[in-house]
């Protein structure tokens, strides 16, 4: 079995490999992580889902904006709310298909967190399509974590008629960019598909290669920075949807970090 982190040099360049340490997290990190109205079911997990290393990596910092692409039940929104505090804000960004076709009781965790007061004071929910996410001000940090092969794949609750998946997952690649500052920071988390699949998996196994959400991302003006190794699994043979009993919550998973040039601040008007 390959790891997705062992072949990743192939699509790097330059980008650095970031191996997962134990290194302490930031203060401010730590403090989120142990903040006691996060939910019970949040921290049964935080050993597989490693927020510690990853907001380390991403370099979410107090006073940043931060949008929260695809939030799920808002696990990572309630831990970015406390990193960024009170000079900072997060946005919760829903995508339009999603919300007009998913089941109700899938948005309700996200809903109810937006207006929990532990978290409203900073966090925002926004319903928007894939092309726009606009939030009013530029974003330190788009996030999007284990949800980019849904767009690309179409699965159905995430397809916008009209349109193919690898579109969709382009027009959200270019509103990431426009919504961030120059020098803003683009995180992408997802299941690692076998190494030159492409998007083949994406619709039937829930997996991605990650060469292809490198390549569109830079086809939408990002470079990649670095990539962490903090989810890696080389057990995971990548041949099983991620559901699979054997695998779930186990995955191998790639974690990458795109920059937005700074040289563009001249540029946009």
């Amino acid at each position: 079995m390959k790891t997705c982190s062992a072949l990743a040099f192939l699509f790097l360049g330059t980008a650095a490999l970031v191996h997962a340490q134990a290194s302490s997290p930031p203060a401010y990190v730590a403090h989120a992580i142990s903040d006691n109205t996060r939910p019970a079911a949040d921290k049964q997990v935080d050993n597989d889902r490693r927020p510690a290393a990853l907001i380390a990596f991403a370099g979410i910092k107090p006073g940043d904006r931060v949008a929260d692409v695809m939030p799920g039940g808002g696990y990572f929104t309630r831990l970015f709310s406390k990193v960024v505090g009170i000079k900072g804000h997060v946005y919760a960004v829903v995508p339009e298909a999603y919300a007009s076709k998913a089941p109700p009781e899938r948005l309700k965790s996200i809903r109810a967190l937006a207006v929990d007061p532990a978290y409203s004071g900073n966090t925002s929910l926004l319903i928007r399509p894939y092309d726009r996410f606009d939030v009013g001000a530029p974003l330190d940090v788009v996030w999007t974590s284990q949800n980019y092969h849904d767009v690309y794949g179409a699965v159905s609750v995430f397809s916008v008629d009209g349109s193919t998946g690898p579109e969709q997952a382009a027009n959200l690649d270019a509103a990431a960019f426009k919504a961030l500052k120059p020098g803003g920071v683009f995180i992408i988390v997802d299941h690692a598909a076998a190494p030159g699949s492409g998007g083949r998996d994406a619709h039937t196994l829930h997996r991605i290669d990650p060469a292809t959400v490198i390549a569109q991302a830079k086809a939408a003006g990002f470079v990649l920075e670095a990539q962490s190794d903090v989810l890696s699994n080389p057990q995971d043979g990548h041949d099983k949807p991620i559901f699979a009993p054997d695998i779930k919550g186990h995955t191998d998973k790639f974690v990458l970090k795109f920059r937005k040039p700074s040289s563009l601040a001249k540029a946009e008007p």
